[in-house]
């Protein structure tokens, strides 16, 4: 069942970017992904599950975006240009996805699923709870600090904090906008 779920998840955000969630209907979620509404609810167990999954699923291919910024090529990109792209990625996906914004920042509106920290689904391709902002952001600091590890330099500073640094001034650019570039440019000047 990966590849309905997977389906019914991309029609849920595509559903969530024409409308607000409380107008998505699941019957026209199930049947734009060619299920049954039963197949749905057999998933997904609510509306409210498949929120949450949906939400998991956004959260989760942040967490590996960063991952390829951070992991780039070592030796043409160094571990500061790394973070900067990271900090772009972080920067680019709040601005084009607004349930990456919601769950960095924790600041959701009616157009978005608003229940979903407080539902436990049927089924979730990630068990256990959504991540709060803080723990999400944390999540990004500590992938940068565990690929960095090897490549940051002697006498720089302290890579756990300049990690968390670099993950709250992108936050900070995706609570109050700025060109992502002016992002990397930033971090490239706080790095130095």
């Amino acid at each position: 069942m990966p590849a309905a779920r997977e389906s019914l998840l991309d029609v849920a955000f595509a559903a969530l970017e024409g409308r607000p969630w409380p107008r998505v209907k699941m019957a026209e979620v199930a049947a734009a992904a060619g299920v049954s509404r039963q197949t749905l609810y057999n998933e997904f167990g609510s509306k409210e599950g498949l929120a949450r999954a949906l939400v998991r699923r956004e959260a989760d291919a942040y967490l590996s975006g960063v991952e390829r910024a951070l992991s780039g090529s070592p030796g043409a990109a160094g571990p500061r240009e790394r973070l900067a792209a990271a900090a772009v990625w972080t920067v680019r996906s709040a601005t084009e996805n607004p349930l990456v914004r919601a769950v960095l920042t924790g600041c959701w509106n009616d157009r978005l699923p608003t229940s979903v920290t407080s539902v436990t689904s049927v089924r979730t391709a990630s068990p256990g709870p959504l991540p709060a902002p803080g723990e999400l952001l944390g999540q990004a600091r500590d992938r940068a600090v565990r690929l960095l590890a090897g490549d940051w330099p002697p006498g720089a500073v302290e890579l756990p904090l300049a990690c968390e640094a670099v993950a709250r001034l992108a936050l900070s650019y995706v609570v109050a906008p700025a060109p992502a570039a002016d992002v990397a440019r930033m971090v490239r000047t706080v790095l130095a």
